[in-house]
């Protein structure tokens, strides 16, 4: 046995239940608490590092990210509209602008041109007038020879009978009460009023023509085959201070049929009505030659 006593090493404890030894027990601590500043959401700027930016900075962080309104929108819309107004006028009004930078001799160029346009211009006008003035006197002669065409036609058909006619002239009335007056006698008068300027002339009710002839009968008189009774009644259009004394000249046909003991009368009117009318015949052989 040695003189140094050795002491023995004690073992580990491994964690019975009555150890108790402070250099063998387990420790278990809660982790260290974070400061309630120090907590931030994401996207912000701590405080104290807010403090350290300077005013530009702080001025971009304000206006980025962007948040809008809806009634900001609207009146962002509106302010854009607006401008882009201004600037087109502002754009028009740039146009005279040119012209007041432009050389002396741009400004002549220009004006002469303007000149030369004003001149073809006013050629174009002086054309279209003279164009007007040529159809103008023509619809004048047209519409003349359309009024002459149809006055002409107008007395064509008084003539043929196939058109009513009005004006001044006379009424003839004869009555034959002994019944001794004759077709030769009516020829007679209608003969005499056609002399002294008769246009219209209507026998009881039967249109006179140039081609009217009389005839009698053993019932009467018959113009062109119609038969007419006493009292027979001429309706005639003229001027009455040259039909009246036609009728009534010595030996003529007032006379005459006083002769043989018939009434009659000529009486003046203003407004004479010949309304019987012929219809139209187309000749079978004559043709017009006019092309």
């Amino acid at each position: 046995m040695s003189d140094r006593d050795e002491t023995p090493t004690p073992k580990p404890n491994k964690g019975g239940a009555g150890d108790d030894t402070p250099t063998t027990r387990l420790r278990r601590e809660l982790p260290q608490e974070v400061p309630p500043t120090a907590l931030k959401k994401p996207g912000e700027v701590p405080q104290d590092e807010k403090n350290k930016l300077t005013g530009r900075q702080r001025l971009a962080q304000g206006l980025w990210p962007p948040r809008f309104t809806r009634a900001q929108l609207i009146v962002a819309l509106l302010l854009f509209g607006l401008g882009f107004g201004l600037a087109i006028q502002v754009a028009s009004n740039n146009d005279d602008g040119a012209l007041r930078g432009a050389r002396q001799e741009d400004l002549v160029r220009i004006l002469d041109e303007l000149d030369d346009r004003t001149q073809r211009l006013e050629e174009e006008k002086q054309g279209l007038e003279d164009q007007r003035t040529e159809l103008e006197n023509s619809s004048d002669q047209a519409e003349e020879a359309r009024k002459q065409t149809v006055e002409k036609e107008r007395q064509l058909g008084i003539l043929a009978g196939t058109v009513a006619a009005q004006g001044p002239g006379i009424t003839l009335t004869i009555d034959d009460t002994k019944g001794t007056v004759e077709a030769d006698m009516l020829l007679d008068a209608i003969q005499e009023l056609r002399a002294a300027g008769a246009e219209a002339i209507q026998v009881n009710g039967v249109r006179v023509v140039s081609g009217t002839y009389l005839t009698d009968s053993d019932d009467g008189i018959s113009v062109d085959g119609n038969k007419i009774t006493q009292p027979f009644r001429f309706k005639v259009i003229g001027n009455p201070q040259d039909l009246e004394p036609a009728l009534n000249i010595p030996g003529g046909v007032v006379q005459t049929l006083e002769k043989e003991q018939a009434t009659v009368t000529v009486r003046r009117a203003d407004k004479i009505v010949v309304d019987a009318l012929r219809a139209p015949k187309r000749p079978d052989y004559a043709r017009s030659s006019s092309r």
